[in-house]
């Protein structure tokens, strides 16, 4: 389970990513931050997000039109 949770559901790109990187500067490292967006393209640009800045994309999955991730902060 994530000690962070970022509700991003109703956003669309670029601003789930936008907000993950603001949230991600207080979750301290090592510690998971869960992203949740309903923006299909997320799947995408989360993982390329991640590979960009170092952090790892630990799972990706989707509950209906909802997309979670879990995001490590290395």
């Amino acid at each position: 389970m994530a000690e962070h949770v970022l509700n991003a559901e109703g956003l669309n790109c670029p601003l789930p990513i936008l907000k993950a990187k603001k949230a991600l500067k207080s979750v301290p490292q090592g510690e998971i931050l869960e992203v949740r967006s309903t923006d299909p393209g997320s799947v995408a640009d989360f993982a390329a997000f991640c590979n960009q800045t170092g952090n790892e994309l630990l799972s990706t999955s989707t509950e209906g039109n909802i997309y979670k991730f879990q995001i490590k902060r290395c």
